[in-house]
């Protein structure tokens, strides 16, 4: 058996390379950028009315009720008009240019509009601080050409509507790889038939399928009967379709666990089986050239979940160009004993309390076949193995269930 650290350093020595391919900018939620995306001019890109009021030269208030005759309007949308006279203004609009020769806004609520010999006017109530109050200078947030968002960014709706802003119809993204997901068991039947009383339906396919879909990554599920000549005939057949190959169960030292025997029928090289962790003590993880990386997971649904989000996710985050993320910490709200000589994933509700601490309790299941423990949780506290003993207040690394 190998520690958790040294699986890991394994792995991400056998990253893939996904090619990048450009995609319309509506289908981008959840894919990996492959280009610098630039401001392609100021932003703002003029000097921009942030307050629906009345635009003036701040050097024509005089007194302290200052009173200014309204000879136009500036809408939102419209070219760039021109004050024409001292001691006048027009109305603008927010979002609107700022008007020429214009270079403070007072909305609404502080002025009072009054009809004088057939002109609007407006008497200011309230008196502006200073010039320019209420105008977003052109260029003031991003400078054109700058780099908004870099290579290697997971998009997301703010991304998506940064990208919009400044033209980006299309967009480089990493091309999501074709996945699969192998179940494997006689005990098992598809989700939608009835069990007999000795068996259960899949599920540990459809969490793997969930997550993966974070990624923008689809895969195809598969079952494998328990025997050796049909699994190593099923996985050569997959091997040939998918670069991803996930594996749920039989990695085992039962009578009937034939999957490292039949990946090792196929050529597949084995970097390592068993790692020193409770849950998912069996993991196995190989691969074939550059055409398969295999990860063959417990089957039990704690272990398979626990080993996509400490092993799976992160191979596949860096496969796909993802930018690193930090890890994340949490303190540990309870004492905790966990006496085997191994590291320990502990199941845990994380929240952060009042005082801006981010902290987990402790909700320990049946073991890892106590997959509805998991809806209690939204992570796993790595806890090492060299210690028995974990104290409450505490910090330990954090595994969250969503990135």
């Amino acid at each position: 058996m190998i520690p958790p650290q040294e699986a890991t350093e394994i792995i991400f020595n056998h990253l893939f390379t996904f090619p990048a391919e450009t995609i319309e900018l509506s289908q981008a939620h959840g894919r990996v950028l492959q280009e610098d995306v630039q401001a392609d001019r100021d932003f703002p890109p003029f000097d921009r009315v942030t307050m629906d009021g009345i635009a003036y030269d701040f050097d024509d208030l005089k007194g302290d009720q200052p009173e200014l005759v309204i000879e136009d309007m500036q809408l939102a949308g419209e070219p760039k008009k021109t004050l024409t006279q001292a001691g006048h203004c027009l109305e603008a609009m927010t979002g609107a240019v700022l008007p020429e020769g214009t270079n403070t806004v007072t909305p609404y609520e502080d002025i009072d509009v009054q009809e004088r010999d057939g002109k609007k006017v407006a008497v200011i109530q309230k008196m502006p601080a200073q010039k320019g109050l209420n105008v977003h200078d052109q260029g003031f947030d991003r400078q054109k050409s700058e780099v908004l968002i870099t290579k290697g960014t997971l998009l997301s709706p703010s991304q998506i509507a940064v990208a919009a802003s400044v033209g980006k119809a299309q967009i480089k993204v990493t091309q999501a790889p074709k996945a699969t997901i192998v179940s494997t068991g006689d005990e098992l039947v598809k989700v939608d038939e009835e069990p007999k009383p000795y068996q259960i339906r899949q599920s540990n396919n459809y969490a793997i399928r969930a997550a993966l879909a974070n990624f923008r990554v689809s895969a195809d599920f598969f079952h494998l009967p328990d025997s050796l000549e049909k699994t190593t005939a099923g996985l050569a057949d997959i091997m040939e379709k998918y670069p991803i190959v996930i594996l749920s169960g039989g990695v085992s030292r039962g009578k009937r666990d034939y999957v490292p025997d039949a990946l090792e029928a196929l050529g597949v090289q084995k970097l390592f089986h068993r790692v020193k962790q409770r849950p998912a003590k069996p993991f196995w993880f190989g691969v074939k050239e550059k055409q398969n990386a295999v990860f063959a997971l417990p089957g039990n649904p704690v272990s398979t979940f626990l080993c996509f989000h400490r092993y799976l996710q992160p191979w596949l985050e860096k496969s796909l160009g993802l930018a690193d993320r930090p890890t994340q910490w949490a303190t540990l709200n309870d004492h905790v004993k966990f006496a085997p000589e191994l590291t320990y994933f502990l199941q845990v509700l994380a929240h952060s309390d009042k005082s801006g601490q981010f902290s987990a309790t402790p909700i320990e299941g049946h073991g890892s076949g106590d997959f509805a423990n998991l809806l209690r949780c939204n992570g796993f506290i790595e806890l090492p193995a060299d210690r028995s003993h974990f104290r409450q207040g505490e910090v330990f690394p954090f595994i969250p269930f969503v990135r």
